[in-house]
Parts: structure tokens; C-alpha cells; sequence
């Protein structure tokens, strides 16, 4: 059997070269032309920290004074940053791309990151998704460019650097590492996602382009560049895999810390969850509500994100049984190099009022140890695997019972029948015996189960079940008719072990009777 061949990952990059310039264009129509910068004040100066197109071609950009920028343009307009409000725009520019993929990532401050595999066609192909995207987001005031690429390196790359006039540069396949290291060679080393004080000191050397770093042996540019240099360039020609983190719905309740320096001992990492739950179980009981779902984010410092998550039964506040739970899944954990920041999450809720402390210690109005069993079993082997037994309105034995929520409404005991025998272990499929009885309507005094013969010592019966005419056949009962009654016996061999037989049909002359094996009683 041929096996299916797995799409080649492409990946879109769309970069926002003005985005904070754009933000405040879009509510004042003037500083779409006018020169516009926006300012902060770094120690005891305000330094221009943006400028839009107009300004830029009248030399003005980000690192300047702004004293120095009004002498230089008299009629510049200046507003103050707010990068607060330039990474909510962002975040919501990530909610829109769901429009064309599911799997949207934030690069940096001002670049998204797309998964297109296996989406593009539905939009015409590459290309046509992306003129789409730009389209839209000129007309809400965003200058746009995209590139893509087989990398989320390389589409950063082309993105910024390589597009033309139409602000799109989509680059082929690669075939072969050699073949991405062709397509990126002609690009500035910026393109690597280089800081600033590495894409100086290779200017410094002369080495302006990514080609230009070809000739030097890798030995030679970790000396002297450090490890990140050819961990961007592995990451861009497809050498190194860089796994990128979609973004998701934030879920409403949620606890965040981070850290000055990262941690990674266990016991850090325990002390600083007990913490984020302590502070989220307030919040849901303060709300009435209580968790189902409990996800635990940590964002490493290298820019991974891994994460656990527990389940619960019933909805639950209490910190100290989220801890039980979590125990054994942060010990799997991995902090690799330390991790920057944890997120407590609970995406999953429901509303838990406070409830009275029953004066008669009625333990039936107590579940608190059965859910908390429940939500161990639950969180080891999972919730589907945990169910109780509960009765139901029929005399099959197959239909007799119904598996539930062991923490649902119990069943009183009145419903459970008492007056007629049943057995331990129900088979799900009868199984057919060969037995013999002297008389047909007389209970077997020897049997053959699976090739193995059972000599009956004693036998109780018949109870006769009727079908249930009103429903369509039981597809578990291929050599039962629908309408055929059974006559069912207890039966236990002449070694003690007991067995429910029955026989299918009424007496017939001209065909022997059919017995079928259904259950054990011990």
C-alpha cells in the first residue's frame, strides 16, 4: 500500500513596515501625507521612536531626538507611542488572517507569520491569497508586504527585503538545502533576524550579503559572530526546523507570571503554579464559576512554548486539587534553557455556586472523594474510560442497564430488580454452545463452550423474555431472530462455576433447539 506523501510546508510572512504610524493615520486622515513621527521618552530625553513614509523621505527615522527631528522638518506632526495599542492591532490583525488559515503565529512586533499548507488553492494559489490579503488590509489604512517560502526564515526574509512593486515575492520550493541557500544569497544579512549588534559587526568585516557569508567555514563565524548567526541561517535554508506557535483564543480565565530570570528547577516551577492557581481559583470563585479544563503554558527562553494540561469531572475551585493533578505532569515537563513566563489558563468553565454543608453528615450528599478518584483515574487513563453502571427501563438484558456520569444522579435502589437472578459479567456478543437436555423444554445436562464440555450439576429455570416488537433488530444478536423469545437457566458445572444460558425459540419437531451462552455469574 503506497503511503500518502506529505505536503510541502509553506509558510506566508506579512510584514507591517509602518504599523504604528498606520494605527494613528487611520483615525486622523491628515497624517496619511503629512509627516508624522511618534515619540517616547527614553532617560531624559524624546526620542522619535516612528515615522511614517513622509517622513522618512525627508530623512527623518527612529533613534533621532526629537528636537533634532522638528528642526529638521518644521512641520512634523508628533504623537506620543503607545506600543500597548500596536500589539492589540496586531493581535486582532492575527484573529482576521484566520480568515485564510488556521495556523496564524506573531513573529515579532511587526510581522505575522501564516501556515499556508494544503490552504492556498482554496484562494487561487499563492500569489492570489496574498493580493487578496493586501488588498483588504489597504483599504483598513495597513501598508502591507508578504513573502513566502518553504521557511518561516526565508518568507521573513523576502518579506522585507525582496518584494517588488506589487509588495509580494513569492520564492519556489527548495529542493535541497543548496538550492535555499541560492535563493537567499542575494539578500542583507538583516534577513537573518540578526540583532542589530551582529548585523554591524558583519557590516564591519564586509559582509553585507547572506552570500557573503558562504566562503567562511562555520567554525570561523561562531568564533566570531556567536552560535545565533548560523542558527538563523540553518532555521532560513531549511537545515534547522522551526516549529512556529499558532496563536489561539485566550481563554478569559487566565493567570500570567513571568520572571526577571528564567527558572527551570522543579521546584520552582511547583511553587510558581501554586501561586497562579491560588490566584485563579479566587478569581472563578468571586465569578461562581468553576474549572473542567486546566492548561499550564510555559514559554521557554529559547521561544518554545510546551504546556500540560489536567481535567475534571465536575466543575472544581479548589487549588490544592488542581495541584494533585498537575504533580505528575510537571515532573514531564521540560524547561530546557529556563523559562521566561507561565500562563495558568482554565478554557473550559461552569457555574459552581457555593454550596450548604449538610447538619446529618448523609454521606450520599458528599462526592467530594468520588470525584476526586474520578479525576485521577480520569486525568491517567481519561474521562471516557471512567462510567457507572445505571439501570433502564427494559427486560433485555442487553438493554437492561446504561453506562453514565459516575458522578451524575444515582439511581434509587428500588430501580434495580431484585426479584430475578442476573449475572456479574454480561457478555456483549452471546456466544453459541452445543448442548444436550433430554427433554427440549428441560435445562441442558451438558454443554460444549468452546470446545470445552461443561456437565451441568444443577440448573434454575426457565425466566421466558419476549422480544421488544416495537424496535428494529439488535444487530449484536445475528443468530437471534427479533422475534424469537428466549428461555433463560442459571447453570453450575460440576466444578462450581455458574453460567446463564438460553435457549432461542419456541420448540420446534423438525429443528433442534439453538442455546446461546450470555453471562457468568461468579
Amino acid at each position: 500500500m503506497a503511503t500518502r506523501q506529505r505536503p510541502r510546508r509553506r509558510i506566508a510572512a506579512l510584514y507591517f513596515p509602518w504599523l504604528a504610524t498606520d494605527r494613528v493615520a487611520r483615525k486622523i486622515a491628515d497624517y496619511r501625507t503629512r509627516p508624522l513621527a511618534l515619540a517616547c521618552k527614553s532617560g531624559n530625553r524624546v526620542m522619535v521612536s516612528a515615522v511614517n513614509p513622509a517622513a522618512e523621505d525627508m530623512g527623518l527615522m527612529p533613534g533621532l531626538a526629537l528636537a533634532d527631528a522638528r528642526a529638521r522638518v518644521p512641520n512634523l506632526a508628533v504623537r506620543p507611542h503607545d506600543p500597548v495599542a500596536d500589539h492589540a492591532l496586531l493581535d486582532r490583525l492575527a484573529r482576521w488572517a484566520i480568515l485564510y488559515t488556521p495556523y496564524v503565529a506573531v513573529a515579532d512586533a511587526t510581522t505575522l507569520f501564516l501556515d499556508l499548507t494544503g490552504v492556498a488553492h482554496l484562494f487561487g494559489g499563492e500569489e492570489a491569497l496574498l493580493k487578496d490579503v493586501i488588498y483588504r488590509l489597504r483599504h483598513r489604512g495597513l501598508t502591507t508586504t508578504a513573502g513566502v517560502a518553504d521557511t518561516p526564515g526565508a518568507a521573513w526574509a523576502v518579506a522585507r527585503f525582496a518584494t517588488s512593486d506589487r509588495n509580494i515575492a513569492v520564492l519556489p520550493p527548495f529542493e535541497s538545502p543548496d538550492h535555499a541557500r541560492a535563493a537567499l544569497a542575494p539578500l542583507p544579512v538583516a534577513g537573518l533576524r540578526l540583532s542589530p549588534d551582529i548585523t554591524d559587526a558583519l557590516s564591519a568585516f564586509g559582509l553585507h550579503r547572506v552570500g557573503d557569508l558562504y566562503p567562511l567555514t562555520r567554525a570561523d563565524l561562531t568564533h566570531r559572530f556567536g552560535d545565533s548567526l548560523l542558527l538563523r541561517l540553518d532555521q532560513a535554508t531549511g537545515v534547522e526546523d522551526e516549529p512556529l506557535s499558532p496563536r489561539l483564543p485566550v481563554p478569559a480565565w487566565r493567570e500570567r507570571m513571568t520572571f526577571a530570570d528564567p527558572i527551570g528547577a522543579p521546584e520552582d516551577i511547583r511553587m510558581a503554579t501554586e501561586k497562579l492557581a491560588l490566584a485563579l481559583a479566587h478569581r472563578l470563585e468571586s465569578a461562581a464559576h468553576g474549572a473542567r479544563r486546566i492548561t499550564l503554558s510555559a514559554y521557554r527562553c529559547d521561544g518554545r512554548i510546551i504546556g500540560v494540561e489536567i481535567g475534571l469531572s465536575r466543575p472544581n475551585r479548589d487549588p490544592a486539587v488542581w495541584m494533585r493533578l498537575f504533580a505528575p505532569k510537571l515532573e514531564t515537563l521540560d524547561p530546557g534553557f529556563g523559562i521566561d513566563a507561565l500562563v495558568l489558563a482554565a478554557p473550559q468553565t461552569e457555574s459552581l455556586a457555593l454550596t450548604q454543608t449538610g447538619w446529618t453528615n448523609d454521606p450520599n450528599h458528599d462526592t467530594g472523594d468520588l470525584a476526586a478518584l474520578v479525576d485521577r483515574l480520569g486525568n491517567r487513563f481519561g474521562f471516557d474510560r471512567i462510567a457507572r453502571v445505571a439501570p433502564r427501563q427494559s427486560w433485555l438484558p442487553e438493554r437492561a442497564v446504561i453506562k453514565t456520569n459516575p458522578l451524575g444522579m444515582h439511581a434509587p435502589a428500588e430501580m434495580w430488580p431484585t426479584d430475578r437472578p442476573r449475572p456479574l459479567r454480561l457478555l456483549p456478543h452471546p456466544e453459541p454452545v452445543t448442548a444436550m437436555a433430554p427433554v427440549p423444554d428441560d435445562p441442558p445436562v451438558l454443554f460444549h463452550w468452546r470446545h470445552r464440555p461443561h456437565r451441568v450439576r444443577r440448573a434454575d429455570g426457565p425466566e421466558r423474555i419476549t422480544p421488544e416488537w416495537w424496535r428494529r433488530p439488535n444487530r449484536d444478536f445475528p443468530f437471534v431472530a427479533p422475534h424469537e423469545v428466549r428461555d433463560y437457566y442459571a447453570i453450575e458445572d460440576d466444578t462450581g462455576a455458574r453460567f446463564w444460558l438460553f435457549r432461542a425459540g419456541l420448540y420446534r419437531p423438525d429443528q433442534d433447539p439453538r442455546w446461546y451462552l450470555h453471562g457468568f455469574f461468579g
